[in-house]
């Protein structure tokens, strides 16, 4: 095992991202087949379809709240396992689903098994690192782990084209198992038998308890859940956006993919400089530019009859991509900082009260994502300043904290 004070290997980096990718592979291979999976169960309202993406994510949030204490419990890897039994039941749903309901079902369960993937990735990577370092590591993963929406689409698209929409999920089994058997081959235990905490039914209250004593976990969750929240709205509505509104059918797979690279470029730009300017400063700058780039969209088509060319669209999608790379690990890593000594329920609260926050602003503002695409600038924007106010408070609050430390240490003396 390596010591924390170790740089990551190109293996273990790539491994984890692998595990995380497998997350990204059930969601992104599958945009190109929606409209042809709701054909198929007869479903042909596409704000009913986009729950085919909203719903795997309401199965990561409650997944991690049992996955997460269980292997704080029993070890890291024999819940990776678990979580992909679940899956393969998951997906056989799936393929034998003759109506929406049947498919969401299916659907939330792949998110549940997939669930231990993303959870127990993030708490081996905080067994072994913490502070800068674990931001650096987790941009890194991240970056490798962009490699999979860019490819994703026009996968997914190449399968549909070649046979149909059920072959997807039945490569989506294989690449799945075969991650797991790498992972099971070269991947040890990372939770020390110290740290190991018996599973009770009062765990996750205790978890609870034990991450609200520090504000910044807290605070930097529920930011993670607006910014999560507004990018998911992207994720499901993305499809209609391209094929229905835009009539780029043909053209989505690329388009997609390109606007995922936008989020790798800054994602490996976060793991150089991290270490130098610190993942506080770094975030903080990417979610005001973030929220300038929403508020400018906006304000130049808020009076628009129509959306603006797809050029401009995407360049607009690409900058508040871009900001995103910046955000996302660095939020997760200032998050679970502090909580190192519970890292899988750490972990799990962390990300299902992230999804609790997130699936109601995607589900809301992707209701109105129908003939326009500013609802999404829209809510992007929203999420954004709620996420600068949050930060804000936080800072103020330590800030108060700091001063009334001061004084009373005067006193004392």
């Amino acid at each position: 095992m390596q010591k924390k004070s170790d740089s990551p290997n190109f293996e273990f980096v790539a491994l984890m991202a692998a595990l995380m990718s497998i997350v990204a592979l059930s969601i992104d291979t599958l945009l190109p087949a929606i409209s042809a999976i709701g054909v198929s169960i007869n479903s042909f309202d596409p704000a009913d379809n986009q729950m085919l993406v909203t719903m795997i994510f309401l199965g990561l949030g409650v997944g991690q709240l049992f996955f997460g204490p269980l292997s704080d419990a029993i070890g890291r890897k024999p819940v990776v396992y678990l979580g992909i039994l679940v899956f393969v039941v998951a997906s056989v749903i799936c393929l034998a689903a003759p109506n929406l309901l049947w498919m969401i079902i299916g659907r939330i369960l792949q998110g549940i098994g997939l669930s231990t993937a993303r959870t127990i990735s993030i708490s081996i990577i905080r067994d072994m690192y913490k502070g800068d370092l674990m931001a650096k590591v987790m941009s890194f993963v991240t970056a490798f782990f962009i490699l999979v929406p860019v490819v994703a689409p026009a996968f997914g698209k190449l399968i549909l084209e070649m046979a149909n929409w059920q072959a997807i999920f039945y490569i989506q089994l294989v690449l799945t198992i075969a991650v797991g058997i790498w992972f099971w081959k070269r991947q040890p235990e990372t939770l020390r038998p110290e740290y190991k905490i018996p599973f009770t039914s009062h765990l996750f209250w205790d978890g609870l308890k034990e991450l609200l004593r520090y504000k910044e976990t807290v605070a930097y969750t529920i930011v993670s859940g607006l910014v999560t929240g507004s990018f998911l709205v992207y994720l499901s509505a993305s499809q209609h956006i391209f094929e229905d509104q835009y009539g780029l059918k043909e053209a989505f797979p690329y388009i997609f993919a390109g606007l995922a690279i936008s989020i790798g470029l800054s994602t490996l730009l976060n793991g150089t400089m991290v270490l130098r300017f610190g993942m506080r400063k770094l975030s903080t700058m990417a979610l005001i530019a973030f929220c300038i780039v929403a508020l400018l969209y906006v304000l130049l088509f808020w009076n628009s009859a129509g959306n603006p060319n797809v050029f401009t669209l995407v360049v607009f999608l690409s900058l508040q991509f871009f900001c995103l790379g910046f955000m996302w690990g660095n939020f997760r890593s200032i998050a679970m900082e502090p909580i190192g000594h519970i890292a899988g329920i750490g972990a799990a609260i962390n990300g299902f009260f992230s999804t609790v926050i997130a699936i109601p602003i995607a589900s809301l503002i992707g209701s109105y994502v129908d003939e326009r695409v500013l609802p999404l600038f829209l809510g992007l924007a929203i999420c954004g300043v709620l996420s600068v106010l949050v930060v804000l408070v936080l800072r103020r609050s330590n800030k108060l904290a700091l001063v009334r430390w001061r004084v009373t240490s005067r006193v004392q003396k």
